[in-house]
């Protein structure tokens, strides 16, 4: 009877699967999935055997459940889901699941091919029953703490975000507040040195709403609302926005003539964010009372958006993981390091491309490349935005 060869030879067949799934794997790990694994399920396999050799047959149900699983608690189906969650723990796939279960029944046809065992037809029946609810049981759990895991990953990630979201808008309200205090009390004027940080706060308070709400647009999927607009008054529109904070930072900003023929096909609100992040690290690296320069042309059958700036250049490997989430290359460690990785995705989302160009000892060259069009209605003449 299989309940006896199987009682007989367990350790052996614990080993062949041990030794199975060390090929698979590295064999440290081999055996981390166990210790509620096989052994548990050959006992119960043992136990659904033994009880339908009674006079009450159907009994083994309690143990291996009825064919085609369901909803009845078995002894087996709380064992293979808690195998399923050690396998998810340890980080094995749903593969490794499965296989763990696969190993053990050609394990007990190899032993019982070797040892001349006769399997009955209905004890290889009672066999894929308990080895298919097992299965089904162990990667039901195995995908549940997947999902649990990856959705608890995703809502710490998301805290952790608007955390230090709501901790920078809260620096700059308070600066800002403070400034506008000291003004009202009529101990500085708006155009002093107060003025000028209250300026400071209030653009980064703007460009800190802007970059989210890119951020949130992108994140959810939304598709983009493009539209044919004039490259030309899209630098001019972005030249008036960024004038002020290139005042504030005490830096030059200065700004290419454009042909007024060219035109994109975007979503401008995300394309106007894109530049604007681009902008403000710029403004925000340069080296003091030096220039940045926005510059919109085409280049064959693209359109590129350059802004250089005067950073020094980047460090060492910097230029593979700036637009990395979180990543800040430079001394000045204000924000939030998501700008560059949201202006890049913004980009993409517009069918384009963003890279940046190292210039060693001078600055660096953040540049959009985005598909060609033109303004038909217009002649091709020159918008000159210095």
């Amino acid at each position: 009877m299989l309940h006896k060869f199987l009682t007989t030879n367990k350790v052996e067949l614990i080993e062949r699967c041990r030794i199975k799934v060390a090929r698979r794997l590295a064999p440290k790990v081999a055996g981390k999935g166990m210790s509620h694994g096989i052994p548990s399920f050959l006992d119960q396999l043992i136990k659904t055997l033994e009880v339908e050799q009674t006079s009450e047959p159907m009994r083994s149900r309690r143990v291996s459940g009825p064919a085609g699983g369901g909803t009845v608690v078995s002894e087996i189906a709380a064992t293979a889901a808690l195998h399923g969650r050690e396998l998810s723990e340890e980080g094995f796939t749903v593969d490794q699941v499965v296989h763990d279960y696969g190993d053990l029944c050609q394990a007990i046809a190899d032993l019982a091919f070797e040892r001349r065992v006769p399997i009955e037809i209905d004890e290889f029946r009672t066999l894929n029953r308990c080895l298919d609810n097992a299965i089904a049981d162990a990667v039901t759990e195995h995908a549940f703490q997947r999902n649990s895991l990856v959705e608890n990953r995703s809502a710490q990630a998301l805290n952790e975000r608007l955390g230090f979201l709501a901790h920078e808008l809260r620096n700059l309200l308070h600066t800002a507040t403070l400034a506008v205090l000291a003004i009202k009390a009529g101990n500085v004027g708006a155009s002093g040195v107060t003025g000028a940080l209250l300026d400071r706060s209030l653009i980064g308070m703007r460009n800190l709403i802007d970059r989210s709400l890119a951020d949130v647009r992108v994140t959810a999927g939304m598709p983009p609302r493009a539209r044919l607009i004039s490259l030309a008054d899209f630098v001019a529109d972005v030249k008036i926005a960024a004038s002020l904070e290139a005042h504030a930072r005490q830096c030059e900003f200065t700004v290419g003539a454009v042909d007024a023929g060219l035109a994109l096909d975007v979503d401008r609100d995300m394309l106007f964010s894109a530049v604007g992040n681009l902008l403000q690290n710029a403004f925000k690296f340069t080296q003091r009372h030096t220039e940045v320069s926005l510059n919109a042309y085409a280049a064959a059958e693209h359109i590129r958006i350059d802004v250089e700036d005067h950073c020094g250049g980047l460090p060492p490997g910097a230029a593979e993981t700036v637009f990395l989430p979180f990543k800040q290359s430079g001394e000045d460690r204000s924000g939030l390091g998501l700008g560059l990785a949201i202006c890049r995705r913004s980009v993409e989302a517009n069918n384009g491309v963003l890279e940046v160009r190292d210039v060693p000892g001078s600055g660096c060259v953040f540049t959009i490349e985005l598909p060609r069009h033109a303004l038909t209605s217009q002649p091709p003449t020159t918008h000159d935005l210095s």
